[in-house]
């Protein structure tokens, strides 16, 4: 069992950059994929970034590739998704999630998820 919790969301203006954090607990994140998603009022959860367990590998949405980077520190047991270039279309729920197999772009795929972490961006 591994428990998940975000941190790092907030206003900002288009154009800021954030950098959310998703620390572990219960088990050691290194056994597991990671992956953020994203979900804005009235809409579905979208991917937004995947990581496999060692960072050696690293998935993005279109919309968020050459603006957002994930990565990880397992000694930390941490995960990070740096936002820069901030719009206000990013505004939602940031959600963590760790998975046992393969990072992947869909969401039931990934076996844990954080309780999410608010990100408004104004314009």
């Amino acid at each position: 069992q591994v428990q998940l919790v975000e941190s790092g969301g907030g206003l900002v203006q288009a154009g800021d950059s954030l950098r959310l954090s998703c620390a572990a607990s219960g088990r050691t994140l290194s056994r597991y994929a990671m992956g953020w998603f994203r979900q804005a009022p009235g809409k579905e959860r979208e991917f937004v970034a995947a990581i496999s367990w060692n960072g050696g590998s690293t998935y993005y949405a279109d919309s968020m590739k050459g603006r957002f980077t994930i990565s990880r520190d397992n000694a930390e047991n941490t995960g990070y998704l740096q936002m820069n270039s901030l719009r206000p279309e990013d505004t939602a729920v940031y959600y963590c999630a760790a998975s046992v197999s393969n990072p992947t772009y869909y969401s039931g795929t990934y076996d844990y998820w954080g309780q999410g972490t608010q990100v408004t961006v104004s314009s």
